[in-house]
């Protein structure tokens, strides 16, 4: 036996002692025993893995166990194990060792699926948890920027100010992202209007496929590329890291934040905006966000926020909205001038002069319950649509709404360029979440509040894009369609799949079939592989 088969006989023999004390599932057993063999010695994968009776196994489960509602549950299966992969070969044995013994692997980067498909199951599973892969490498000369899948948005927003003030990406506002799932969704942010989706700034990636074997760019091919970009990673194989070319920001942006409520003229100024935001100069973005809110006298009402960023000086912008918006009144005093960076905490809600450090907080705080539905607006909402939506929002109080334009880079790119069907002729997306606490009554009140959102959801399919209705795969919704946690029947997957890819699932479904046509990586939404009756 040479030196490093006695190493790796020492370090397996050590830990299949370990874990006979704290496991008596043969197959949980099987399977971790399988890892070490499959991982690099010099980067010992047993200090990486945690079961049920290890006391950081509950903490390190709910870390990133983003939304409440997913993980409260009481007929949900909890994690066999939960392997927090620190090294490439980490994620090798793992895709390795879950097929060969018939494991179902979760795969969780930030835990920002909106259902927890990355960390809950109903059948007995494992979750491969990439975020300690959290590396960023900028090189400024060449614009570009390698970046781990478990790094957060936020810490690459930092990385980039370190290195320069005329460079930022094109990605979402909230800064504990993390950059895996976020990419492989599409990527949708407040700068999508001058560069479209973070996919459209990715120029190569490095996959894990179904056998272990890592790939980039040139070796995985320019279909599961394609694929990759919008897709949904996790049908496809374990994205490690993606390429990334970084865009120009000038040294100064300008954000606003304007607020009008119903009585200043909010349902007509939101009505204007649906016809302006979209056609704008492409450097500048505007979100509606609808709330209610109660006034002095114990009544109801709503507030529009219209929230805004433009790529460049306040004076211009000022020039600009009153010449293509002056329905809004924009005051020179709602401007602020600050640097890229220093927008994107405008953006995740922190005060102005807030530290950029806060960038490196990289764990949600103060968690919810929460329900979330998505769509896609081609033509405008009357205005006795919003009246209607106004009322709705009022009735039911706990409710997050966002409309975002889209238009200008997104007209120019095609629908097939990569998996994001929605490009040109749509005029914004629509995010609606239902929330509540403890407070309002937990797990308990989930039914209450979900049956709130698809009322919601039923009341707008009247001006929602249709045939199909569509939805933003970075908002995952089980109710337009799922299939069993362990199960992928095409003709489920074919009906939620077009709602979220419209032409280009089948496309997806064939990507599927040539590069894991057992269906080894699925999810109760996952891209099926396409049958060859098709």
């Amino acid at each position: 036996m040479n030196s490093s088969s006695s190493k790796l006989f020492i370090l397996s023999t050590s830990f299949l002692l370990s874990i006979s004390s704290i496991t008596s599932n043969s197959v949980l057993d099987n399977f971790l025993q399988c890892l070490p063999i499959h991982s690099n010695t010099s980067n010992p994968i047993t200090n990486s893995i945690y079961v049920p009776n290890n006391s950081s196994f509950q903490y390190l489960y709910e870390l990133r166990a983003n939304n409440l509602r997913t993980i409260s549950s009481s007929t949900i299966s909890k994690p066999l194990a939960i392997l927090t992969a620190r090294h490439a070969s980490h994620v090798q044995a793992a895709v390795i060792c879950a097929k060969i013994h018939s494991i179902q692997l979760r795969i969780r980067s930030g835990g920002h699926d909106y259902e927890g498909l990355s960390y809950v199951s109903d059948i007995p599973f494992v979750i491969l948890d990439l975020f300690n892969l959290r590396s960023i490498k900028i090189n400024i000369t060449s614009e570009t920027a390698w970046v781990q899948v478990g790094a957060t948005t936020g810490e690459l927003y930092y990385k980039i100010a370190e290195k320069s003030k005329v460079h930022g990406f094109p990605s979402g506002v909230c800064t504990t992202l993390g950059i895996g799932g976020h990419f492989t969704g599409g990527g949708y942010g407040n700068m999508i209007r001058k560069y479209g989706l973070s996919i459209d700034n990715v120029i190569d990636a490095c996959l894990i496929d179904v056998n272990g074997t890592i790939h980039n760019r040139k070796s995985m091919g320019e279909d599961v590329f394609w694929a990759i970009r919008g897709g949904g990673g996790t049908s496809f194989g374990v994205i490690l890291s993606w390429k990334i070319k970084l865009v120009h920001v000038p040294r100064k942006v300008t954000v606003f934040k304007v607020q009008r409520t119903l009585d200043q003229g909010a349902t007509d100024i939101a009505y204007s905006w649906q016809h302006i935001a979209p056609k704008l100069p492409k450097y500048l973005f505007i979100r509606l966000q609808p709330e209610p809110i109660t006034i002095g006298n114990g009544n109801k009402t709503i507030r529009v926020s219209f929230i805004g960023q433009f790529l460049g000086r306040s004076r211009k912008l000022m020039n600009l909205m009153n010449e293509e918006f002056p329905e809004l009144r924009l005051q020179q005093n709602d401007c602020i001038e600050m640097s890229w960076v220093e927008s994107t905490l405008f953006w995740a809600g922190f005060t102005n002069g807030t530290s950029i450090d806060v960038l490196l907080n990289r764990v949600v705080e103060n968690k919810v319950f929460f329900k979330t539905k998505s769509d896609y607006y081609k033509n405008v909402i009357p205005k006795q649509g919003l009246v209607m939506l106004w009322e709705m929002l009022m009735d039911i109080g706990n409710i997050f709404v966002q409309l975002n334009p889209h238009g200008g880079r997104m007209d120019e790119i095609s629908e097939t360029e990569t998996a994001v069907h929605q490009r040109g002729g749509y005029l914004f997306k629509v995010q609606y979440t239902v929330y509540w606490s403890e407070s309002d009554g937990g797990i308990g009140a989930a039914k209450r509040y979900v049956e709130m959102s698809r009322r919601l959801y039923g009341a707008m399919a009247q001006y929602a894009s249709s045939d199909p209705r569509e939805a933003f795969l970075n908002y995952r919704d089980l109710d337009i369609g799922c299939n069993e946690s362990n199960d992928t029947d095409f003709g489920v997957a074919e009906v939620y799949g077009t709602k979220y890819f419209n032409n280009n699932f089948m496309r997806l479904a064939r990507v599927k079939a040539m590069v894991d046509p057992e269906n080894f990586f699925k999810n109760e939404q996952s891209i099926p592989p396409l049958p060859s009756s098709h």
